[in-house]
């Protein structure tokens, strides 16, 4: 199992727009192959930094996951509410 951290910043005033564009893009294209959870938080000191944490079966997964239409709509329509790229890294569980 990888776990994919993908650390996203999200424009003032947008926090709401973002996660409701997040979930109806989750809900209209399905969960990704590959996912064994997904989910959403949100920063409480800084509410514009939103972490999203997958749960994968293997990075392979998440990485083809990345060429799909699917994580193309997901995109698009998270777009329009990011302030910038998301900084994303993968660790695995050591203990």
């Amino acid at each position: 199992m990888i776990l994919e951290i993908a650390q996203i910043f999200v424009q003032p005033g947008r926090e709401k727009e973002f996660t409701e564009a997040h979930v109806t893009a989750i809900e209209a294209v399905g969960p990704p192959p590959g996912t064994l959870s997904v989910r959403l938080t949100q920063g409480v000191e800084t509410p514009t930094n939103f972490i999203l944490l997958a749960e994968w079966t293997d990075l392979a997964a998440h990485e083809r996951y990345r060429e799909t239409e699917q994580f193309a709509q997901w995109r698009a329509a998270i777009a329009p509410y990011v302030a910038g790229p998301a900084a994303v890294q993968h660790v695995h569980v050591v203990a």
